[in-house]
């Protein structure tokens, strides 16, 4: 008999966006153990495991996350992004936005959230986790993965979210 480890409300796809995800937090933890901090005392945060993004003067990015409040996972979220500007390149990354407040990971999970374009991500390297600083409520982590992009772009990320209640 074969038994599925896909569980009940979750297709495969999102199966394997959580794996994925597990795997992009305990990258995040490796290369700098600070992060765990933030992990536990967030009231909740999302996790991106494989952003692929590509320009040629007008770029865009994509990718499917994971969103946890107070450690559990409670829903899948959309990434997507489109800029304008001097641009070239590709890159895969991984992301992971931070909510300090419920407030802050309800507007998130209320639809149409968006980061303007003037917002700042911190490029996690070793020791870099003690200066992720909130602005109104929101961090943002990310770790390159593979590929070299030269930008100087403004655009900004908008996403979806949906329950898996």
């Amino acid at each position: 008999m074969l038994i599925s480890t896909v569980a009940i409300g979750q297709t495969a796809e999102q199966k394997e966006i959580i794996d994925d995800a597990k795997k992009a937090k305990t990258a995040f933890a490796e290369t700098d153990p600070g992060i765990t901090k933030l992990f536990a005392s967030a009231e909740g945060y999302v996790i991106f495991p494989n952003v692929g993004k590509g320009a040629y003067v007008v770029g865009g990015a994509a990718g499917n996350g994971v969103v946890y409040e107070n450690g559990n996972l409670v829903g899948m979220a959309k990434l997507r992004q489109v800029d304008i500007g001097l641009q070239v390149g590709g890159q895969a990354f991984r992301q992971v936005i931070f909510f300090k407040s419920e407030a802050a990971l309800n507007r998130f999970k209320g639809g149409n959230f968006e980061l303007a374009g003037n917002a700042s991500a911190v490029v996690l390297e070793q020791g870099k986790a003690a200066s992720i600083e909130f602005r109104d409520d929101v961090a943002v982590v990310t770790m390159p993965k593979a590929g070299a992009m030269v930008e100087i772009s403004v655009g900004g990320q908008k996403f979806e979210y949906e329950d898996l209640n």
